[in-house]
C-alpha cells in the first residue's frame, strides 16, 4: 500500500476565510475533495473585534446546520481576540496559532515575532491587503480627504489629515509579502514602493512560507502551529508563545 493510500482520510472541511487570505487559501484548497465550502468575510473585522467573533460564529452555526462538514477552520488568526469564545456544537474547529494573518503569510509565528523585533515600526502590504483595504499612501490620504470635505468641511478636513498623519509616524517600513507568488503582480510592488516613498519609510519584500496556509487546508494539524477545539468548547488567548488555548 503506498504512503498516500495509507493516510487516515480528512475529515470533510468548511473555511471561513478574511478576504485578505482569499487568493492564498483558495490557491491551496483547489482541487482538494475534502473541502466541502469555503466562505469569504469582509476584510477590517478585526477592528471591530465583537462583529468579527459574531459573523464567525453565524457562519459556524449555519455550516454546521447546512453542510456534512466534519471540521471547520478559521482562515484567521487571533485578530484582536476576535476569535476568541468561538465554538462549535457538531464539529471540531482548527484555528492556527497566530495573532493575525501576517504569520499565515510568512509560515511561521517565530518569524513573524524575529522581524518584528528587528523592525518594529513595520506595516505590512500583501496582495490581499493591497485588494481589498485602501492601505496607506497617496490614493488613501486623497480619498480620505475628499470623505472629510463631503462630511465635513475643507477647514475640518484639513485638521482631519494632519490627525490622520499622527499615527504614520509610529512605522517606518512598508513590508510586502506574498507568498510563493501567488497574486503577486510587479505593479502591486510598485504600488507598496510608491506608497513608502511617499511616506517616507523604508520598502522591503518578504517571500512567505506556504507552509501553515497548506497544512491549514490540507490538515493533519500540528498542535504546534495549531490548536483544535473539540465540539463543545471554545478557546481564549494565552499570553505566551502558543497564542491561544482551550478554554476550561
Amino acid at each position: 500500500m503506498s504512503t498516500a493510500d495509507s493516510r487516515p482520510a480528512r475529515p470533510k472541511t468548511a473555511i471561513i476565510l478574511c478576504q485578505v487570505l482569499e487568493l492564498e487559501i483558495e490557491h491551496f484548497a483547489a482541487g482538494m475533495d475534502h473541502v466541502v465550502l469555503i466562505e469569504k468575510l469582509q476584510q477590517g473585522l478585526h477592528n471591530e473585534p465583537a462583529k468579527l467573533r459574531q459573523q464567525v460564529q453565524l457562519n459556524i452555526q449555519r455550516i454546521e446546520r447546512e453542510t456534512e462538514a466534519e471540521a471547520i477552520v478559521l482562515g484567521y488568526g487571533l485578530c484582536s481576540r476576535g476569535t476568541e469564545k468561538l465554538r462549535c456544537q457538531r464539529c471540531t474547529l482548527v484555528v492556527p496559532r497566530a495573532h493575525d494573518c501576517i504569520t499565515l503569510l510568512l509560515g511561521d509565528k517565530q518569524r513573524y515575532a524575529d522581524y518584528v523585533a528587528k523592525h518594529p515600526g513595520t506595516y505590512w502590504y500583501s496582495p490581499g491587503w493591497n485588494k481589498y483595504h485602501l492601505p496607506p499612501g497617496p490614493g488613501r490620504a486623497e480619498a480620505m480627504y475628499r470623505e472629510y470635505c463631503e462630511k465635513y468641511g475643507e477647514d475640518n478636513a484639513r485638521f482631519l489629515m494632519e490627525s490622520e498623519q499622527q499615527w504614520h509616524r509610529n512605522y517606518e517600513r512598508a513590508t510586502y509579502v506574498d507568498v510563493g507568488g501567488i497574486g503577486r503582480t510587479e505593479a502591486d510592488i510598485q504600488f507598496t514602493r510608491q506608497c513608502a516613498d511617499w511616506l517616507g519609510w523604508n520598502f522591503d519584500q518578504q517571500c512567505g512560507d506556504p507552509a501553515l496556509i497548506r497544512e491549514l487546508v490540507e490538515g493533519p494539524w500540528d498542535p504546534a502551529r495549531f490548536l483544535v477545539v473539540p465540539p463543545g468548547k471554545s478557546l481564549r488567548m494565552v499570553d505566551d508563545g502558543r497564542v491561544i488555548e482551550l478554554e476550561d
